[in-house]
């Protein structure tokens, strides 16, 4: 376990324990709806499981106290709204929209009595969730963090890795409605570092080969690849076209450095799962989600493979492999 990590677990560990010494929940069962674009195989997300360790450790016990009703869209978007329409009517006491933010605006549209809480989603206030982070105001709350600011600094990563570099291929899936406004907001952070982005549109795996064919028609010299499920669902697909052709990639999930990928720069969701899973400790317990904050988050990782990077022919700079918070060799 590297220093920041063991450092963020000490100090989650210290702000969880006064909390799960409270009088644990009583009464009925407490149903949870988790809603989630992914499929039923993958999970609820790659960060799920602290979510629901976090309860535990406030005192839920599945079975007992708390229990869980799962809807899995199995990749699809478009079926997010029936999914979420099914656990209002199932009465569940709140809605927990897992990592996605089409399901947290599916949530939103279903219901405006049930509590919803989301977490993983980019700009909660620009895409509609909520009103401002300190005032939500409805029935929504969660964690979020500002997705063009995000990219911001990941184009100014790619760009000190490959200094050559002016084309940068963002990876998107229009079908997210969270990407309009961010390629729109990426443009002066772009700018002021000298470079152009062009918008590498999939909304399927099969898609994958050609978009990344037609980025390199469109001169790309590297890539910027967002956070999406069809992104995750074809990781090694797109991990093989960046090494067929050539193409230095920052991505926005840590998980694919790990299988070989250039390097990652995004907000840590384990803690964002672990701040979500308080909120929803604080709604069971009475508080109202127009009332609880919005949490940003305050934790984002640098994670590079230097493997991958001698593969590329490419030197990362000494500054840089020290302010990493992981460095795979």
């Amino acid at each position: 376990m590297n220093r920041r990590a063991f450092l963020g677990t000490v100090a989650g560990s210290l702000l969880a324990a006064p909390l799960a010494a409270e009088a644990q929940p009583v009464g009925r069962i407490r149903r949870v709806g988790v809603v989630s674009p992914f499929a039923s195989a993958f999970g609820a997300g790659p960060s799920f499981e602290a979510f629901r360790q976090t309860l535990r450790e406030l005192g839920y016990v599945e079975g007992r106290n708390v229990a869980f009703a799962y809807r899995w869209a199995e990749g699809r978007y478009d079926r997010l709204s029936g999914l979420t329409a099914d656990l209002v009517r199932q009465r569940v006491d709140v809605l927990f929209a897992s990592w996605s933010t089409p399901a947290a605006l599916a949530s939103k549209k279903a219901t405006t009595t049930i509590p919803i809480v989301f977490a993983g989603v980019g700009d909660a206030v620009g895409v509609g969730l909520v009103q401002s982070l300190a005032r939500p105001g409805g029935n929504v709350t969660g964690s979020t963090f500002i997705t063009e600011e995000t990219i911001g600094k990941q184009l100014e990563l790619l760009k000190q890795v490959v200094p050559r570099i002016v084309h940068v291929g963002v990876v998107v899936n229009p079908a997210n409605p969270v990407y309009g406004p961010i390629l729109t907001a990426s443009q002066a952070p772009a700018r002021a570092l000298g470079l152009q982005l062009i918008p590498v549109n999939v909304q399927s795996g099969e898609e994958f080969e050609g978009a990344v064919r037609a980025a390199r028609d469109a001169h790309v010299e590297g890539l910027v690849v967002l956070r999406d499920l069809v992104v995750i669902a074809n990781q090694e697909r797109l991990l093989a076209l960046a090494a067929t052709n050539g193409l230095p990639v920052m991505y926005g999930m840590q998980e694919f450095v790990a299988a070989g990928g250039l390097m990652s720069y995004g907000p840590n969701l384990v803690e964002m799962y672990r701040r979500a899973a308080y909120l929803v400790d604080k709604i069971l317990r009475g508080a109202k989600p127009a009332d609880l904050p919005v949490e940003q988050a305050t934790k984002f990782d640098l994670v590079i493979n230097l493997k991958t990077a001698k593969a590329f022919g490419l030197t990362i700079p000494p500054s840089l492999l020290q302010r990493a918070d992981q460095v795979i060799e």
